[in-house]
């Protein structure tokens, strides 16, 4: 083994703190390919002997010659090598933090998005992470103070790199927000952060509620009509999502037939009274939101009690236009929280409630709330409480 050698793995291992000044360094590459040969392994196992190379450090070494470099291809069709495990991670999208706290990797967050921060604020851990702006216009400056491996986007986002690559931040779009595409998307960040076999286990504990809903209700004729409704009591005219939301997702892998499907356009549509009341929706479904959107206050894990709810329910049924459907009339106006419906990640949260909504018959034995609460202590590590359905699904 030459001494050549030798010195550069030392060397490489001595300047791992100065890597985002002065390049990716990977320990025990001695070349700078980023790449730990068999050659350099053993060369880290002659100076292990001689006692300049801790257990630990040699264990390293040997760990990213078995298992890197990983190479990826991110949701914005980036392909993505990866040389050594990633330590420490940003998240940009509020959508992005689930997937890893599902992982159980909350300890790789260094720093979090204030928006992130107040969504996720009963998460453990998350009140004292520090922060880098809003997902929307973020403190590049912070973050490159946090050294992060890895920052995950929600899409392509070319001035984020153009901020960060230059420092050795790799830029990964991973959206995690169209309900076919989470599987894919889930697989990579587990491949990423080394938590494939957690993965696996989580994708089949949730295949195993909506198996049952698959089963109990792809043979059904008359799905039932369902209108996703996004406004106020008073409000003459409704949005609703449609083909391309999490939230018409949900709805359908519950069963239920979204009927603005029917009409043409993607994610969101505006439509009017006559339209809702021709159409005769037999279930009527408002998500909740957090503070500045409407409809606030009704649901989530700070709020204690679902009476605004209840009232918000009541109102509905005196809209001018809800007033005259089958669902108002057959009390089957139901409000959840809009966590619950829109991003990939929790969509199947919804269409479990939903399910037992839309046919209680069928479902008599499945209660949302207990895997709902299943969800958030054994995935999220958190407590649970809160409002997030109402009326109570169980």
């Amino acid at each position: 083994m030459s001494k050549g050698i030798l010195a550069l793995i030392t060397l490489a291992l001595l300047i791992i703190g100065s890597a985002h000044a002065q390049g990716i360094v990977v320990p025990g590459d001695s070349n700078g390919d980023n790449i730990v040969s068999a050659e350099e392994v053993a060369a880290a196992e002659k100076l292990a002997k001689e006692g300049k190379l801790s257990a630990d450090q040699l264990q390293e070494i040997k760990h990213i010659h078995e298992k890197y470099p990983i190479e990826i291809t991110d949701s914005a069709n980036n392909t993505i090598s990866i040389y050594k495990p990633i330590k420490k991670l940003v998240i940009q999208h509020t959508t992005g933090y689930l997937p890893v706290f599902i992982l159980g990797a909350q300890d790789k967050i260094v720093a979090v998005t204030t928006t992130a921060q107040e969504d996720y604020s009963w998460v453990p851990g998350m009140k004292d992470k520090p922060t880098v702006g809003g997902y929307k216009e973020l403190d590049f400056e912070k973050i490159i103070s946090a050294k992060p491996d890895v920052i995950f986007t929600s899409k392509e986002r070319p001035d984020i790199k153009e901020k960060l690559e230059p420092g050795n931040i790799s830029v990964v779009a991973l959206k995690f927000a169209e309900t076919a595409k989470f599987d894919q998307e889930f697989r990579t960040l587990s491949k990423l952060l080394e938590k494939s076999e957690k993965a696996e286990e989580f994708i089949s504990w949730r295949d195993s509620y909506l198996d049952q809903i698959k089963g109990k209700t792809e043979e059904i004729d008359q799905k039932i009509r369902v209108f996703l409704g996004s406004g106020g009591s008073r409000s003459q005219t409704w949005s609703s999502n449609t083909i391309g939301s999490g939230i018409h997702d949900a709805v359908t892998m519950a069963g239920g037939h979204n009927i603005v499907s029917e009409l043409p356009g993607v994610y969101s549509v505006t439509v009017d009274p006559e339209w809702v009341i021709e159409k005769d929706p037999e279930a009527i479904i408002v998500m909740g939101w957090g503070a500045g959107e409407e409809p606030s206050g009704l649901t989530g894990y700070d709020i204690n009690s679902p009476d605004k709810a209840k009232q918000f329910i009541e109102s509905l049924r005196d809209n001018e236009v809800l007033k005259n459907t089958s669902a108002a009339r057959n009390d089957r106006i139901y409000v959840i929280d809009g966590s619950l419906m829109l991003g990939s990640t929790t969509s199947y949260l919804g269409a479990i409630y939903c399910a037992k909504w839309f046919y209680p018959e069928l479902f008599k034995d499945m209660i949302p709330e207990q895997i709902h609460k299943e969800f958030i202590e054994k995935w999220i590590g958190a407590s649970y409480k809160g409002v997030w359905a109402y009326p109570q699904a169980g």
